[in-house]
């Protein structure tokens, strides 16, 4: 039988036996972002951020699924990402308030905190995952005096995007990197086992039709093609709020060069 698809972040530099946390707190350090762990719903999830502004709108970036599984058969002991994406990204955000937030168990210390791999698996998009994300997004925007969000998702963390602007009332844009909008076609792409028990973005696209949206794909991206960002703006009823950017990418390279350029794009409507 398959077994679920590996869309892991494996963006792999220097050396083989790159430290997975140290390489995230040098990408942190380059954007001057601090860590913090935050207690919800269960986990302990790692954020990087910087607020220097509370009267300014707060970027936030969610992570991939990470290093997810070792093959297509086997699910990786620890989700950490080789190189946090995502991160990359928001350490190149010149905005005043930046914060990132990582996914369940990822950057976890197992002794610690024990997690189980079904969250990073089958569960990633779970009732339970996107209520501690929630959770979490919520105590930054607590410290920011409630100012209004702008949701930077790659990847998989697109999808958690979606889903946490579909329950809240402060999101002012959404960007989505390399999305995973819809994971159920994605996974009949890939003819890998469906995930039932998690919730799917596309379910809830035309909540949030009145968002401004832009959705990144990848022209070389052989993980999450742009019919997936087609099909979730198809559910919008034509929204002149959602437009779709090709750009010159994969799944995973590209993205970091042209991300000081692609974020100051207009946002539509």
């Amino acid at each position: 039988m398959h077994r679920f698809i590996w869309i892991s972040v494996i963006f792999l530099v220097g050396c083989a036996t790159l430290d997975r946390h140290e390489n995230a707190q040098q990408i942190a350090l380059s954007g001057a972002l601090i860590p913090s762990s935050i207690k919800a719903n269960g986990f302990v999830l790692t954020s990087y951020s910087r607020l220097q502004d509370l009267n300014q709108p707060i970027n936030v970036y969610i992570e991939g699924d990470g290093l997810a599984w070792l093959s297509r058969h086997q699910a990786s002991p620890d989700p950490t990402p080789k190189q946090a994406m995502a991160l990359s990204l928001a350490a190149l955000d010149p905005a005043k308030n930046v914060v990132y937030l990582a996914r369940p168990c990822q950057f976890n210390d197992f002794n610690q905190t024990p997690c189980d791999s079904a969250y990073w698996t089958k569960l990633r998009y779970s009732e339970k995952v996107i209520d501690a994300m929630n959770q979490t997004l919520e105590a930054f925007v607590s410290k920011a005096n409630h100012q209004p969000v702008n949701l930077i998702g790659y990847s998989g963390g697109a999808a958690v995007a979606v889903l946490l602007a579909a329950r809240r009332h402060d999101i002012a844009s959404i960007r989505t990197v390399a999305g995973n909008l819809d994971h159920a076609y994605v996974n009949q792409i890939h003819q890998v086992d469906l995930m039932p028990e998690s919730l799917n973005a596309i379910d809830v696209s035309a909540s949030i039709s009145g968002v401004p949206q832009i959705h990144y794909v990848g022209i070389d991206d052989k993980v999450i093609p742009k019919q997936l960002a087609l099909r979730f703006m198809a559910q919008q009823k034509n929204s002149r709020c959602a437009v779709m950017r090709e750009v010159k990418a994969d799944h995973q390279l590209g993205w970091v060069a042209q991300w000081p350029t692609l974020l100051h794009q207009s946002l539509p409507c």
